[in-house]
């Protein structure tokens, strides 16, 4: 009986995400619409994402974050912001932690999302990861949003892992992209959104519920005179660095 009772609930509170996900994204419409139009105009976009759309579903979800950070993040000046990835609220998460207009890369997949799809496409850098042409052109738009005063946010992860895995081995975009545009690397932990609302919502017993998201940014990881030569010693000295801070935690 408790089972079910526990079931049900965890139920209920998933579809509760996707109707606050849907309805901030029909309060936004017009807003994101119009913002999106032109890439000038996105830090407006951002702001509206992050004060509205973001706090509606992480508050209306009963969830608070609370960020330490151990180096702030200056306006204009260009960083590599990555977490671990494990919940569909890390977006919602990092865009509370950068008061700072940052631009999403992500893989081209979530374009087929209903109406999220239509926004993404038009304001983050998509990346189809078997498409040579593809993976090149993305320096191309990168770098106009870097001139633009942005920053950038890719999961190093670059998948959403089973639960058993705290942190899955590194992708190559954060370091290759840090290193050819010799920006710092912001690394950051997300301690708790698995465990208040996991992708992998059912485990071998229900999980997720309101409460605090605690979250690190850690000190920056300067890449200054680092050469592509030097991506595999930095990217598993980022991993390290985060599983060591992370397995205490989760």
């Amino acid at each position: 009986m408790i089972k079910f009772i526990k079931m049900f609930a965890c139920g209920l509170y998933n579809v509760w995400f996707y109707i606050l996900a849907a309805t901030g994204i029909i309060i936004c419409f017009p807003l994101f619409f119009i913002f999106s139009l032109k890439e000038e105009w996105y830090p407006t976009f951002y702001w509206v994402a992050r004060n509205i759309w973001a706090k509606l579903i992480l508050f209306g979800m009963g969830f608070f974050p609370k960020v330490e950070f151990s180096e702030p993040l200056l306006k204009g000046k260009n960083y590599m912001l990555t977490a671990n990835h494990k919940s569909m609220i890390d977006i919602m998460l990092m865009l509370q932690i950068s008061k700072n207009p940052i631009v999403f890369v992500g893989k081209k997949e979530l374009v087929r999302l209903p109406v999220f799809g239509y926004f993404y496409k038009r304001v983050a850098i998509m990346v189809d990861r078997e498409n040579a042409k593809s993976r090149s052109a993305v320096y191309g738009h990168a770098e106009r949003r870097l001139s633009q005063g942005l920053s950038l946010c890719i999961f190093a992860e670059g998948l959403v892992t089973s639960p058993e895995i705290t942190l899955a081995p590194f992708k190559n975009g954060v370091f290759r992209f840090s290193i050819h545009y010799q920006i710092p690397i912001v690394p950051m932990s997300f301690y708790d959104c698995e465990r208040r609302y996991p992708y992998h919502f059912s485990y071998n017993h229900f999980v997720g519920g309101p409460g605090i998201l605690r979250a690190k940014v850690h000190n920056h990881i300067e890449t200054k005179g680092l050469k592509e030569s030097d991506m595999e010693n930095l990217k598993q000295k980022v991993y390290d660095f985060m599983l060591k801070d992370l397995e205490p935690m989760l």
